[in-house]
Parts: structure tokens; C-alpha cells; sequence
């Protein structure tokens, strides 16, 4: 995987105040200027300058595993009354085969209309030849493209040279903007691990900012020093870093990189004062977002499906009828976006749009139909940090409506697998910026579903004497559970969809299948299998199984014993399971699962298991409910514990012993 650079920042304000006179005080200021450099110089060298131990090293030491590493990653930002420059200077080790992407480099940036510039590239591989000789192949300034990413963006892209499993990769390169309110963030972490990353900011006396910090580990340089002089122009200038920064990388049920990601972001608080408030008016006054929610404007056939709409006796009824006809009529083009393109009277015509356009359509029903709706921005890939207010944030507009005193109805029509009485998977969790179109402050809503989602399975079969299962099994989806199987079984088809049920075990055997009710949103999906199962592992004399089949609770996804990011399953799941299995004439129970509970210390988890015998069969029953759907970091010990011990209760083996 290429390697993703993009620059990010964050505020906090740590002033240190002198009594001395100006003399000394300019005197103390230079010498803790020196005695940082002198601490930096100590994590960094400059450019081509490599440590022979570096081209030597083979392990990353505080990640075992890694295949490459970012020996250091440091930049200096000059912050001045008309612009913001920044120089950046990254040095990264090839580790083993397997981390030689990281030699491949992609610098995005808003380059179309010169709002940021890139420039002074230089890059090179270094190596250690057999004589123990450092060597330098520098990449050459043709293989140095630019690409243009859309009618914004535009990436710096190009690909190092010689590079070999213990080759160092380096590169330098200035950017900057003619914009003063357009500092970027700093991302301390990234795909890969990190030895030491380093942000220094100068900060003219003209501006101040808001910073804030998302750290979890401590900093190795914190710090601020105030500066006086011709030289310096006054102001303040700030260092930050971190050492042996673990690498982000994906972990089961993680919220978002960037909720999880470790960064420094920044927010101009005076000059370029921004609030929410003046955002969200700015966006009312543009013609591609507030000119498109008037409800002067007239889209074909609409008088015809107002009258539709008003013949139903209910909101609930309305509010289908319109999410699905919007659903149905515009097909999205994977545009998520909070302003139109070509406004909605086109893309209603042309039955294609963007997000904005797909959804203000949904809006302007919702409207006419006499319903209380407002738009509300969202962020697609992580929660909208709210003392932090600015418009990279927002990149998606959806629909909330009131009805009653019931739970609001959260609307996103882009995605053909959404419902009108389910909040969206994705915004699970989350938070949207509601807008008032007629006037007043916009509002923080949470966007999260508190009502717990069951899975229920009910297996009814024989064993044989031979060592076989076979019966039927009927697995009853709700909700996202049901989602989740109509997604997987149109995107996989039907064969891939029962090699997914039963966990690609090939001595499960799916004879036959029917799913009922998947095109009826208010209705469970129905799974009806016909299923045979040959037990290895039984003999003559005993049978061995573990009833734990169509659950999807096959492998613990919790295994590692570390973990870097907060653990969100978005909702509260609970699992029903009940088995009816009929014992073969000529055997007994040699063992049988106790009926025990097991409960998290917090009680957010609890699992109970249930077992006994009825008329020749053995019945079991596990329930498996969360009052919970969120965790943090820091709980995960007790999250890896509770579920190392309920995988052990869900594969605890029955076993038969012939008599």
C-alpha cells in the first residue's frame, strides 16, 4: 500500500511567561532554542547525513513484526502575516520484502487554483554495500509526477529507486499556501511505526490559535518559547514530539482512523475567527447548498407524487414512501459532498447525483409532504470534533426528521442497502451538525441506536451413528443483521453466500436455502437451511461436536494482546441460539456443557449458557446480550478477557460415547 501523506494540526496554548529584563530573557530565549536543537539533532540528521547503525538495523524494537519503519519524521512551520510555509523532511527504513511499498510516495494537496503549493523535492535511496560503503541514488526529477486527483486536489507521486529489504528512503520538500487560515494538521502516526516525529511552529504576534491535541501517549518535547527580534518578527514558537509511535493500522471493530489516529490540529482563533454558527450561515447563502432547500423550486412530476404521498395516513408511511421513491429514482455516483454540483432539478432529471443532491431531493419531499425535517452535516470517516469548527469536516449532508415523541428518522439515500427506520451502519455512533434553514444556531445531535438488534438461530437436527448431523437450521436477521446477510448475498451471489455461512467449514454441507422477506424493510430475513455436517475427529466408540454452527461467532476477533484504537460495534447486538439435537440409539452423554453464566465486570456483557436433555435429545441454549456498544482503549483488557472465555463456552464439544 502507498504511502499516504497528508499534513494535520491541533491547539493547545502552553505559554512560558519571564520576569527577567528583555536583555536576559532574549539571552535565555536563544540558549533553550539552542538546547532543543541541539535534543532534535539528536533524533534527526540533515539530509543524506544517516547513522551506519540505521542501515544496519534489521527489527523494528518497539514493534515486533513491522516491515518498515520511519526512522524520523520532522517539519518546520513558519507562520506569517500572508502565508504559511512548511518544510518537511521524512526518512523511512525498509525493513524485509514485504515493506517495500513504503518506498512508493503520494503528497496530496489543493493544487488546482494555487491555494497550496509543493516544491524544492529532493529524494534519494541510501545503501550499504558488501565493502560496508554507504550509497546514495537519488530520484531523478522526471520520475517525479504530478497527478491531478479532481478538479481540487492534485498529488505529488513518485517512486524511489534501488530500494532492497535495508535500504533507508528519504525525501524533503516545502509546502505552503497564500492563505494564513489554511494551517494544516500534523499527524503524528501513520500506517507504519514511528522512531520520533517532530512539529515545530512559528507563530507571528498577529494571530492566535486554538490547538487540539490527540495524543494518548506522553510527549517527548512539549513545549513554547516566546520570541523577540528582528529576526523572529515576534511571536511564539512550539515544539512537539513523540518517540516509537506504534503504527494505526485497521483492528477489528475500530471506530475510525481518524477518531484513533494521533494528531495536532489547528484552528486561527483570532483575525480568522470561525465559529459553527458562521459556517453553517455561509452555507445558507450559497446557491449549491441553501438556494437548493427553497421550496420554490419545482421538480418534474411532483405535484403527482405529492398526491401520492398524501394519501397515506401516517408519517411512518410517508417518510417510506418518499426515502424509497428518492432511493429508486437518483442513483449515486459516489460523490459524497455537502454542496451540489449541477443543482437538484438537474440531477432529479439526469436520476444521477451526489450526495448533496440525492439528499436535499430527499429533503425537499420530506418538506412538501408537511414533514419536520433538517439537514444535518455529517463526516463519513469519524466523529465531527466540535470545538473545532471547519468546513474539512463536514462531508455529507443527510436528513433528520421529528416525528412525535418518537426516536427521529435519520436519512441517507445514496446507499441502495439503507431503510427509512434504521439509522445508516456507517453514522453509527457518530454526530451531525443539524442546520436551521429558516434561521438559528445549529446543534450537536448524537447519532447512535440504543435499541439492541437480535440474531436468532434455531437448529433442529439428528446425529448418526455414523458420525453425521443432519437437520435444519432457520437463522432470523433484524436490522443491521439483516443489512448485513441481503449485502453479502447479492454481493457474493449464492454460493459464496453459504460458503460465508458456514464459515468455508468444508464438512458443512448447505442442501438447500430460502431467505424470506428481503424486500420488506419492516420484516425479519428468514434463512431456512436443510444442512448435513460430518464430525471428524469421532470413531466406533465416541462422537464429538461443537453446536455452535450459523452463529457467525466462529473466530474471536480479539486475539491480540495489545490494542491502539477504541473498540465501537455500533450497536447493541443480542444473539439467541437454540439447539435440538436428537442422540443416536446405543449411545450416552459422556460430556455435556454445564449450564454457567458469564458476566463482564461491568456488567455490559453478559453470556448465558443453558443445557439439558429432553426425550433423547440434548437441548441447548446460549444468550448473548450487550448493554454497551462502545469501548475505549483502555477497557480493552476486560473486553479480550470476556470474549477469550465466552469462545471457550461456544466451542465446549458434546460429546457421545457409544454404550
Amino acid at each position: 500500500m502507498a504511502l499516504q501523506l497528508k499534513l494535520i494540526f491541533l491547539p493547545w496554548f502552553c505559554y512560558i511567561r519571564f520576569t527577567k529584563p528583555l536583555q536576559l530573557k532574549r539571552l535565555f530565549t536563544l540558549f533553550v532554542l539552542f538546547f532543543i536543537t541541539l535534543i532534535a539533532k539528536g533524533q534527526t540528521k540533515p539530509f543524506g547525513v544517516v547513522d551506519t547503525a540505521d542501515l544496519k538495523m534489521t527489527t523494528c524494537d518497539f514493534e515486533k513484526g513491522a516491515n518498515a519503519l520511519v526512522l524520523f519524521d520532522e517539519a518546520q512551520a513558519h507562520y506569517r502575516f500572508s502565508s504559511v510555509k512548511i518544510e518537511r523532511h521524512k526518512r523511512i527504513k525498509i525493513l524485509n520484502d514485504k515493506g517495500m511499498d513504503a518506498a512508493k510516495v503520494r503528497i496530496e494537496y489543493y493544487g488546482a487554483h494555487n491555494d497550496e503549493t509543493i516544491s524544492d523535492i529532493k529524494a534519494q535511496t541510501i545503501n550499504l554495500n558488501r565493502n560496508n560503503v554507504i550509497e546514495y541514488t537519488p530520484v531523478d526529477k522526471p520520475l517525479i509526477y504530478i497527478q491531478n486527483v479532481d478538479k481540487e486536489t492534485n498529488a505529488v507521486v513518485f517512486t524511489f529507486p534501488n530500494v532492497k529489504p535495508g535500504s533507508i528512503v528519504e525525501f524533503t520538500y516545502k509546502w505552503s499556501t497564500p492563505y494564513p487560515g489554511n494551517f494544516p494538521d500534523w499527524l503524528f502516526q501513520s500506517d507504519l511505526p514511528t522512531r520520533y516525529s517532530e512539529l515545530q511552529v512559528e507563530f507571528s504576534k498577529d494571530y492566535t490559535f486554538k490547538f487540539i491535541k490527540k495524543v494518548s501517549q506522553k510527549f517527548s518535547r512539549d513545549s513554547s518559547i516566546f520570541m523577540n527580534g528582528k529576526n523572529d518578527n515576534g511571536g511564539i514558537k512550539y515544539i512537539w514530539a513523540l518517540k516509537n509511535v506504534h503504527s494505526l493500522a485497521e483492528e477489528p471493530y475500530m471506530s475510525s482512523l481518524t477518531d484513533n489516529i494521533q494528531a495536532i490540529m489547528f484552528q486561527v482563533s483570532a483575525r480568522y475567527e470561525r465559529t459553527w454558527n458562521e459556517i453553517t450561515n455561509n452555507m445558507l447563502k450559497d446557491e449549491d447548498f441553501g438556494s437548493q432547500l427553497s421550496a420554490d423550486i419545482y421538480l418534474n412530476d411532483q405535484d403527482a407524487i405529492l398526491a401520492k404521498i398524501n394519501a397515506l395516513k401516517t408519517e411512518d408511511k410517508k417518510i417510506a414512501y418518499i426515502f424509497d421513491l428518492v432511493k429508486k429514482s437518483v442513483t449515486w455516483n459516489n460523490f459524497d459532498n455537502v454542496y451540489t454540483d449541477d443543482g437538484i432539478k438537474k440531477a432529479w432529471n439526469k436520476k444521477s447525483g451526489n450526495a448533496a443532491e440525492i439528499n436535499i431531493i430527499l429533503y425537499h419531499f420530506l418538506k412538501k409532504a408537511g414533514l419536520n425535517v433538517y439537514p444535518v452535516c455529517v463526516n463519513t470517516h469519524g466523529k465531527i470534533i466540535e470545538d473545532y469548527a471547519t468546513t474539512h469536516q463536514l462531508n455529507k449532508i443527510i436528513n433528520y426528521v421529528i416525528v412525535g415523541n418518537s426516536n427521529p428518522y435519520i436519512l441517507d439515500a445514496t446507499n441502495k442497502y439503507n431503510v427509512y427506520n434504521e439509522v445508516p451502519f456507517y453514522l453509527l455512533n457518530s454526530n451531525g451538525l443539524l442546520i436551521h434553514p429558516e434561521g438559528g444556531y445549529p446543534l450537536f445531535i448524537k447519532i447512535e441506536n440504543n435499541s439492541p438488534k437480535r440474531n436468532v438461530v434455531f437448529i433442529n437436527a439428528e446425529i448418526t451413528a455414523g458420525g453425521k448431523i443432519k437437520g435444519t437450521a432457520q437463522i432470523a436477521n433484524l436490522s443491521y443483521n439483516k443489512i448485513n446477510s441481503i449485502k453479502k448475498y447479492k454481493d457474493l451471489g449464492e454460493k459464496g453466500y453459504k460458503d460465508d455461512l458456514k464459515d468455508n467449514d468444508n464438512n458443512l454441507k448447505i442442501d438447500s436455502m430460502k431467505l424470506i422477506n428481503m424486500e420488506t424493510d419492516s420484516l425479519p430475513l428468514i434463512q431456512n437451511l436443510k444442512f448435513s455436517l460430518d464430525l471428524n475427529g469421532s470413531d466406533e466408540n465416541y462422537i464429538y461436536f461443537n453446536p455452535n454452527l450459523f452463529t457467525g461467532l466462529n473466530t474471536n476477533p480479539f486475539l491480540s494482546e495489545e490494542r491502539y484504537s477504541d473498540i465501537d460495534f455500533k450497536y447493541l447486538k443480542n444473539y439467541i441460539i437454540n439447539g435440538l439435537y436428537k442422540i443416536p440409539v446405543g449411545y450416552v452423554i459422556e460430556a455435556l456443557p454445564k449450564s454457567q453464566a458469564l458476566i463482564m465486570p461491568d456488567k455490559s456483557i453478559m453470556m448465558k449458557r443453558a443445557t439439558g436433555i429432553d426425550d433423547g435429545s440434548i437441548v441447548i441454549n446460549y444468550v448473548i446480550t450487550f448493554t454497551r456498544s462502545y469501548y475505549t482503549k483502555d477497557e480493552y483488557v476486560a473486553i479480550r478477557e470476556f470474549y477469550k472465555k465466552m469462545y471457550e463456552m461456544l466451542n465446549e464439544q458434546i460429546v457421545l460415547k457409544k454404550s
